[in-house]
C-alpha cells in the first residue's frame, strides 16, 4: 500500500449505515477513504489521534437555501462548525437560475428571491454558469444544486396568478432538462409561495414528470402547514404517483396550536404511499419555530404579479384594504401574530421592530397585528423576514422517530455574524439533534442520528461514495465528540457557533482543526449522480 495522507487514529466510527461503532484506524489518500481498519503510523504523512471520539462521514444537509448567501459568505463557517460536508441548495422553489429572456422576467427573478438573497452578483444566466460563479468564489463547502420551480416559471410565463398553457409546460420541461444536464440533483416547489403557489395539480405533474424522466429528485415545500396540511400532504403524494418522480416532502411540520399532533398522521400518509409503491421521504429541522418571508402570509391575490405589483397594491387605498382584510382573516384562522416576529428587514425606518411580535408592533403603532404586518411590508419595498413560533415538541419528536426522516436545516446564513435575529438553525441543527435528541431525550440513538445525516441524505440525493465511511468513498469526515457536542444559537441570541465538532475533512484536506474553520476551502461543485 502507498503511503496514505492522514490516518485518523483509534476513533469509533460511525459509519452512517445505522449500524453499531467500531473502534478503527480510518486512512485517507487522494481524496478517498482508503482503508478502515489498523493502519501503522509509518504509512501515513499525518496521524490524527481520535482517541475517545466519533468519526463519522461528513454531515449532509439536503435542505439548505445557501445558493442565496454562498457568494457573500463562500467559506460557510456556520455549517463546517456544525460537521456538515455538503449542502444542497436550491429548495423550496427558490433558486437564481434560470434566467428568463427578457428583462423583466430577469427583475421578476431577482425580486422572488431578494428577501433572502445577500451578496449575489448575479454573473450567471443558468445552473452551469451559476455553479461555475459558485466555484469561482472557492466555497468551503461542497455543493449540490437543484432547480426551484419559481425560478423556472418566472421564466417562461412571468409573475401572474394563471393557468400555464400546454406550451408553457413543454417549455418548463425543456428547462428541467436543462438543469439536469448541468448537474441538478432535483427540482423544487414551494408551493406556499408565488408563483408556486398559483401552480395547479397539472402543472406540478408536468413538472415532476420532466424531473422523474431526468431521474431528478423532487423537494416539495407544501401547500398547506396549518389546517389543511394532510390535504396538502396527500395533495403532493399524488403528484409523485401520477408523475412517477421520487419525492421529498420538505420540512415536515403542523403549525398552529390545533393542528400539533398531526405530524404524526402525515407519516401515516406517507407510509400509505410508500406502500404503494411511491418513493417518498421527508425531513425535519429540530426547533419549534419556522422562519420565512412575511409575504408568505399574504393570499395568492395578492402577490399575483410579485412584489412590484403587491406594493402597487399597497399604495392604493381599497387594495390595500383588501390585503389587511384576507390577513386578518388568516389571523383569525391559522397564522397567531403573537408568535410571528420579525427577524430582520430591508430598507426602511423601522429597524426597531426587529425582535418584536407582530402584536407587539401593533400595539406600538395602536393598530392591528394585521395592520402592522402590512405596515411593515410597505415600508421595506416587501423584504421582511420572519421567525414563527407555532410548532410542538411533539411533532418533531414524531418526525424524528419515523426512519425515512432525514435531518436538514432549511438554513441560510453562512457566515458567524450578520444582523437581526437570523433563526438558529443555520447554526446548530445537526449539534442540536446529537445533543438533545440523542443524547439528552434518547428519541434517537447515535448511530441512527449520524445515519440520517449522512447515508439517509445521500441516498435520496442519489450522490455515490458520500454519506458513509467505506474503503473507496470521498474522504468527507467529521470528528466530534458524542459527549459535549452541542448547539449555542438560540432565538434571541442567534449569532453563535456550535462546539464539540473537532475536525472536518472534505475530500481528504483540513476544512476544521481543533473546533476552528481552516483557511484551506477544499469545496467543490457535487453534480447529480456523481
Amino acid at each position: 500500500m502507498s503511503q496514505l495522507d492522514t490516518v485518523i487514529r483509534g476513533g469509533t466510527i460511525i459509519d452512517g449505515t445505522g449500524g453499531d461503532p467500531v473502534v478503527a484506524d480510518v486512512g485517507l489518500a487522494g481524496g478517498r477513504i482508503a482503508v478502515i481498519g489498523s493502519v501503522p503510523a509509518a504509512d501515513a504523512r499525518e496521524v490524527v489521534d481520535a482517541a475517545r471520539l466519533c468519526v463519522a462521514p461528513g454531515f449532509i444537509d439536503l435542505h439548505s437555501h445557501a445558493d442565496l448567501t454562498i457568494h457573500g459568505a463562500p467559506a460557510a463557517e456556520t455549517y463546517l462548525r456544525q460537521g456538515v460536508t455538503l449542502l444542497q441548495m436550491g429548495n423550496c422553489g427558490f433558486s437564481p437560475f434560470p434566467m428568463g429572456a427578457t428583462a423583466g422576467a430577469v427583475d421578476a427573478l431577482r425580486s422572488n428571491v431578494s428577501v433572502l438573497a445577500t451578496g449575489l452578483p448575479w454573473d450567471w444566466t443558468d445552473l452551469e454558469t451559476f455553479a461555475e460563479s459558485v466555484t469561482s468564489r472557492r466555497p468551503g463547502i461542497n455543493f449540490a444544486v437543484q432547480a426551484g420551480h419559481h425560478a423556472i416559471r418566472l421564466a417562461v410565463m412571468g409573475a401572474e396568478d394563471r393557468r400555464a398553457s400546454e406550451a408553457e409546460l413543454a417549455l418548463m420541461g425543456s428547462e428541467v432538462r436543462r438543469a439536469a444536464d448541468a448537474g441538478a440533483t432535483g427540482v423544487s416547489f414551494g408551493l406556499i409561495y408565488a408563483p408556486g403557489s398559483f401552480a395547479d395539480k397539472r402543472e406540478l405533474e408536468a413538472v415532476a414528470r420532466a424531473a422523474a424522466d431526468c431521474g431528478l429528485l423532487v423537494s416539495c415545500h407544501i401547500r398547506n402547514e396549518t389546517d389543511h396540511v394532510l390535504d396538502a400532504v396527500d395533495e403532493i403524494l399524488d403528484v409523485a404517483s401520477n408523475s412517477g418522480a421520487r419525492l421529498q416532502i420538505s420540512h415536515v411540520k403542523a403549525m398552529a396550536e390545533p393542528n400539533h399532533g398531526k405530524v404524526a398522521r402525515a407519516i401515516e400518509h406517507i407510509e400509505s404511499a410508500r406502500r404503494e409503491g411511491v418513493d417518498v421521504a421527508t425531513d425535519v429541522y429540530p426547533y419549534t419555530a419556522s422562519s420565512t418571508t412575511l409575504t408568505s402570509r399574504l393570499s395568492n391575490w395578492a402577490m399575483s404579479g410579485g412584489v412590484a405589483e403587491l406594493l402597487r397594491k399597497l399604495g392604493d387605498d381599497s387594495a390595500r384594504a383588501r390585503v389587511v382584510r384576507e390577513l386578518g382573516t388568516r389571523m383569525r384562522e391559522d397564522v397567531n401574530p403573537d408568535g410571528v416576529v420579525i427577524a430582520d428587514i430591508g430598507n426602511g425606518p423601522d429597524r426597531w421592530v426587529i425582535g418584536r411580535s407582530l402584536t407587539e408592533i401593533g400595539r406600538e403603532w395602536r393598530i392591528s397585528p394585521e395592520e402592522a404586518a402590512i405596515r411593515v411590508i410597505a415600508d421595506h419595498e416587501g423584504s421582511v423576514q420572519i421567525i414563527n413560533h407555532s410548532m410542538s415538541e411533539t411533532d418533531i419528536e414524531s418526525a424524528l422517530a419515523y426512519e425515512h426522516c432525514a435531518v436538514a436545516s432549511d438554513g441560510s446564513q453562512l457566515g458567524a455574524d450578520g444582523t437581526g435575529v437570523t433563526h438558529p438553525r443555520s447554526f446548530g441543527t445537526f449539534p442540536r439533534v446529537l445533543s438533545r435528541y440523542v443524547r439528552e431525550r434518547g428519541v434517537l440513538n447515535l448511530p441512527e442520528a449520524v445515519r440520517r445525516m449522512t447515508s439517509l441524505p445521500a441516498s435520496r440525493m442519489r450522490l455515490a461514495g458520500r454519506g458513509t465511511l467505506g474503503v473507496g468513498a470521498h474522504a468527507d469526515v467529521v470528528v466530534f465528540d458524542a459527549g459535549t457536542v452541542a448547539d449555542r444559537s438560540t432565538y434571541v441570541d442567534p449569532w453563535q457557533l456550535s462546539v464539540g465538532v473537532r475536525d472536518v475533512f472534505i475530500g481528504g484536506r483540513k476544512a476544521v482543526v481543533g473546533g476552528e474553520v481552516t483557511s484551506l476551502r477544499a469545496g467543490r461543485f457535487v453534480r447529480g449522480g456523481s
